[in-house]
């Protein structure tokens, strides 16, 4: 017997000897054990929370998907140089359809030395975030990098040579619902809940276990197999 049902049991016991007293006051014989009364009926309620709880979670809607709510797009490096002040940055233009490139900064100068390794790739961006200065230098977004499962390798994830800059990243299958403003993204936490479930499988983006894909086709990493997103 569990724990729950003991403490039922004794509060319909405290219950009923608490009836048989008021009958007993009625008729003129004892005074009422007031405070029973009430340690029971608070003891009955006791009991009845756990199963009251357990059914409003299995009630409860599960969580919309994050990645959906992200405005990540297909962007192209047009120019990018060395932050002046911070040996782990670069700093980029990158085209993402809005007529004038937007300038974002990236923490991956351990894996790609030149600028010539970045001018010219195709990337994914996500472009509802806040601005943030990173090492005082103004980022308008954030591209999307994989990492292997060991940590030896970070790289941009690529989609289909043939996506325009512009064009809006799906999760294949999943309906897509316009973006997230970057208040909501920044205050519900969107970026950070969406990045847990992003992997590489088999070389290709996945959210959830469903490939990131443009009108082209999938999304991929060039070298990484298997790893995180982010």
């Amino acid at each position: 017997m569990t724990a729950p049902h003991m403490q039922l049991i004794f509060a319909m016991l405290l219950l009923a000897r608490a009836s048989s007293a008021l009958t007993l006051h009625a008729r003129g014989g004892i005074a009422a054990p007031r405070c029973a009364v009430r340690l029971g009926r608070a003891l009955l309620c006791d009991a009845a929370a756990p199963a009251a709880s357990a059914t409003a979670a299995a009630d409860a809607p599960p969580p919309e998907p994050a990645f959906p709510k992200l405005d990540v797009r297909v962007g192209k490096i047009v120019e990018a140089w060395p932050h002046p002040d911070s040996e782990k940055l670069w700093c980029e233009r990158i085209d993402v359809g809005e007529g004038a490139p937007r300038e974002i900064a990236s923490g991956i100068r351990a894996y790609y030395a030149e600028p010539s390794d970045l001018e010219g790739r195709s990337v994914l961006v996500v472009c509802n975030l806040k601005p943030a200065k990173l090492g005082g230098f103004p980022s308008n977004g954030m591209v999307l990098c994989g990492t292997s499962a060991d940590g030896s390798v970070v790289e941009f994830v690529e989609p289909p040579a043939e996506s325009p800059p512009g064009e809006r990243v799906r999760v294949d299958g999943a309906t897509m619902p316009d973006p997230a403003s970057p208040n909501q993204v920044k205050k519900k936490k969107l970026l950070e809940t969406a990045t847990a479930d992003l992997r590489a499988a088999d070389g290709v983006a996945t959210y959830q276990g469903a490939p990131l894909v443009t009108d082209a086709g999938p999304c991929r990493l060039p070298t990484i197999g298997s790893g995180t997103i982010s």
